[in-house]
């Protein structure tokens, strides 16, 4: 990983590749360095516990942990670090996502996890949540955050 990595996208599995190709096109627009891995909260928790404190020392200031079924994974996430993570649920098995969904919203408190939609827009919403929270120290994300707005109001 970069140094230099402002996002850490986090899979927790190969399969969910699909489901961030819009997000990682809005974070590419924003000008904001990112960096996805393949790691699964349930079959190799010792790495991925390594894995956020690593990214965390090295300069990541959000996590998006996307996940399907139990999804698992943004809260794992959130329990090692006191980092933003933001949970984006992928529309599979038999609920479709709303099982993801529900896992990601119903975190204990004192462990938050931010949520965005399933699908396309979840996508998206994840990247600009993302970079809104970057922008809060960033005004040149923020400067990029509010033209991407204004062309969303022209269409």
């Amino acid at each position: 990983m970069a140094s230099t990595t402002q996002v850490s996208i986090v899979l927790g599995s190969k399969s969910d590749e699909d489901h961030i190709k819009e997000t990682t096109e809005l974070l590419d627009r924003f000008g904001i360095r990112w960096d996805k891995r393949v790691l699964s909260a349930h079959r190799d928790p010792e790495r991925l516990h390594a894995y956020v404190r690593e990214a965390e020392s090295a300069g990541v200031r959000v996590f998006i942990a996307v996940a399907g079924l139990s999804a698992a994974l943004p809260g794992v996430i959130g329990s090692v670090t006191p980092l933003p993570v933001i949970g984006l649920p992928v529309p599979a098995g038999a609920l479709k996502g709303v099982d993801a969904l529900l896992a990601m919203v119903q975190m204990p408190g004192g462990i938050p996890v931010a949520t965005v939609g399933l699908g396309s827009n979840g996508s998206k919403n994840a990247a600009v949540l993302a970079a809104e929270i970057l922008a809060l120290g960033e005004p040149a994300v923020a400067e990029k955050i509010r033209r991407y707005r204004d062309e969303l109001k022209s269409k």
